[in-house]
């Protein structure tokens, strides 16, 4: 562990503590302009994050004296909070359109107020849609140790992070070329690195069950690859 940090005060204080520590600290952002005006474009969106912590916070066990914790690694940010889901529903039930169940409806309602939320009920969805806007991975949900789990991964698609894999450059060429086209046919692959099909199969099946980068989909004539999590 390389820091760690503690955040305090009400919670509203500690919402806009917890965001400006992660996206001063932690969380990089990749400079760009648009003609004099500076951008920056951070590596997970911004609301998609605060939509996390304020469901942690929101759906938190007060009950326990165990703090929300937030994980950064390298590749992925880990948000957790103590607490179970409503009786009788999965994390399935999430991923559909349902109804609010707030396990503290009066900070669910003061943050409502507030202007924190928009709408209850909508925040895996918002989540969802913004990690594809920015062309993430879609956040994994999961209910262990506990606590709820949410995960968001960063985008490692790209010919730096995947040369220090170990895949090698007709792999890393396949791989950039489903992130642009969605998939990618063994055919596909011998013909955009000119191998054998025998070659082309050995390699995308290292793709998939050596490197868990890609997820074969269909039989036959109609099978194709395609991103894990997209």
């Amino acid at each position: 562990m390389r820091f760690q940090d503690e955040v305090h005060g009400n919670l509203f204080e500690q919402v806009e503590k917890t965001m400006d520590l992660l996206f001063t600290k932690y969380i990089k952002s990749m400079i760009s302009y648009e003609g004099i005006y500076r951008i920056e474009t951070f590596e997970y969106p911004k609301e998609a994050i605060r939509e996390a912590v304020l469901n942690a916070i929101a759906h938190k066990d007060y009950t326990g004296a165990t703090p929300i914790q937030i994980s950064v690694y390298k590749d992925k940010i880990m948000i957790w909070n103590y607490g179970e889901l409503p009786e009788n529903w999965t994390i399935d039930t999430l991923q559909k359109k349902h109804s609010s169940i707030p396990h503290n409806p009066d900070i669910s309602n003061a943050f409502f107020r507030i202007g924190y939320i928009e709408a209850w009920g909508r925040g895996i969805r918002k989540m969802n849609e913004q990690c594809a806007e920015a062309g993430l991975p879609q956040p994994l949900y999961y209910y262990e140790s506990s606590g709820f789990w949410v995960v968001f991964r960063k985008d490692l698609f790209n010919e730096e992070d995947l040369q220090a894999k170990g895949l090698n450059p007709r792999q890393i060429k396949a791989v950039l070329y489903v992130r642009e086209k969605g998939k990618i046919t063994n055919k596909e692959y011998q013909e955009i690195n000119q191998v054998s099909k025998r070659t082309s199969t050995s390699e995308l099946t290292d793709l998939v069950s050596k490197y868990n980068l890609l997820e074969n989909k269909g039989v036959g004539a109609g099978s194709f690859y395609k991103l894990i999590g997209q």
